[in-house]
């Protein structure tokens, strides 16, 4: 199965951890980065996708993305 995540957040350090987490989880980056303009918190957001192949399990909606 192949999974996708959508990881966002603020234009800080916390941002890069999280994704360099991901990655360090086998997750791999999927496509370009984004970065937005938040009009109600007047900051920087910043977003990445990021794509996991997990073997021998089968897709289903329920599964928490996170935990892989």
């Amino acid at each position: 199965m192949r999974l996708y995540r959508f990881l966002s957040g603020p234009d800080d350090s916390t941002f890069c951890h999280k994704i360099t987490a991901a990655l360090n989880k086998g997750w791999h980056l999927y496509g370009s980065p984004t970065y937005a303009f938040d009009g109600e918190t007047k900051s920087m957001r910043c977003g990445q996708a990021v794509v996991k192949d997990v073997d021998g399990i089968d897709y289903d909606p329920g599964i928490a993305l996170s935990d892989y």
